[in-house]
């Protein structure tokens, strides 16, 4: 290994909430621990005030001792910019933010203004300057910042419904995504800005069409081309909880969905069993509610991976993935080539980009999955 080589490990969403916090990294700390940096998107929010507002579908919160449990695992950037950070209204929010930053994590993609939420973390690591900037697409009313309002820096869409038959009522629609002009601008603009301070920027997308299998919405693209083009090197995508493909685009990776990694989700039965919970279901033909299972998701949810950037001489030289699975304690552990289900995990992986048309080469070298050599 170069003397400048650095690696970086990025994972999916994490949520902590169980009376021994660290048990829930018990398999994979030394390995997190062995990056230089890693990288994990939070869908908690960690304070003792808990009132959930009325758009918040399944309000996310947990008691502030669970947050240090991130830092000992080996997490030193996380982005907060997701569905569920304002769940519990602006003094919520504020309390993660300042509980985060006291364990010593980075946290981007959040702030107090439009200005903070999109205000980049740069990291610097063996003389090698990498950026950090985290958007949100799942968005809930009021969710996103403004001017003078808390929250994340958006990365909105909109959708259009096209009849296929317009001359036949009732029959499917297709349906269509665009950026948000406004704020691709923005992100573009906080690229470029920052591409002029470092030598790797990475972009943090909460995005995408959860539970579906396979499918990557129009605007995903949009978002993750644009980015690409106005400078940044690889974008890490979460919020599906399942896998989704990895596309290289012009010789740099968007990872569209880094799937769970690590979620402590308890619901009660009313939920579980009320029509809306159902309808979401539906999404998934691989949904039914396993009973050993703490986290009520569909069985594909439990597959996840790492994803590992090697960088050097102020480029990334290298990118690959470490198969892992969730255990019926949300525990994730990654795998080896023997493993039975690190195949899975490949086959996986080469079903959702085929389904897609997205002609991925996943190769597998030891233990991992090489995708950018």
């Amino acid at each position: 290994m170069a003397d400048n080589e650095i690696t970086v490990l990025a994972v999916g969403d994490i949520d902590v909430h169980r009376d021994d916090p660290d048990s829930i990294f018990a398999h994979v700390t030394n390995v997190i621990k062995s990056a230089d940096i890693a990288f994990c998107q939070l869908e908690a929010n960690y304070s003792e005030r808990r009132t959930a507002l009325p758009q918040a579908r399944i309000p996310s919160v947990a008691h502030p001792r669970n947050a240090p449990s991130i830092k000992k695992a080996g997490f030193n950037v996380v982005s907060f910019a997701s569905n569920h950070a304002l769940d519990c209204g602006y003094e919520t929010f504020l309390d993660t933010i300042e509980v985060m930053k006291g364990t010593g994590i980075n946290l981007i993609g959040v702030g107090r203004n439009i200005e903070e939420a999109r205000r980049p973390q740069i990291i610097n690591c063996k003389e090698t300057k990498i950026a950090f900037l985290a958007y949100c697409s799942i968005l809930p009313m009021g969710y996103w910042a403004d001017a003078s309002r808390p929250g994340c820096a958006p990365m909105r869409a909109w959708t259009v419904y096209e009849q296929i038959e317009h001359d036949q009522p009732g029959t499917p629609a297709r349906i269509h995504t665009f950026a948000n002009e406004y704020d691709k601008a923005g992100m573009i603009e906080d690229i470029k800005k920052v591409r002029s301070q470092a030598d790797i920027v990475m972009i943090s997308a909460h995005w995408g069409i959860h539970f579906k299998e396979a499918e990557i919405a129009m605007y995903q693209k949009e978002y993750a081309y644009a980015a690409l083009e106005a400078g940044a090197d690889i974008i890490l995508g979460h919020h599906a909880h399942i896998l989704k493909a990895i596309e290289i685009y012009k010789g740099k990776p968007i990872v569209y969905s880094l799937g769970n990694f690590a979620l402590d989700l308890s619901l009660p039965s009313e939920v579980l069993e009320s029509p809306r919970w159902r309808e979401l279901m539906a999404l998934n033909p691989s949904w039914t509610i396993d009973p050993r299972y703490k986290l009520p998701f569909p069985a594909d949810s439990r597959m996840t991976l790492a994803c590992k950037i090697i960088i050097s001489d102020k480029k990334i030289r290298r990118v690959s993935f470490l198969p892992a699975l969730i255990n019926e304690d949300s525990q994730p552990r990654f795998l080896g080539k023997r493993d039975k289900e690190f195949n899975d995990v490949v086959a996986y992986m080469e079903k959702v980009s085929k389904a897609q048309s997205i002609d991925t080469k996943y190769t597998v070298e030891g233990d991992e999955i090489v995708i950018l050599p």
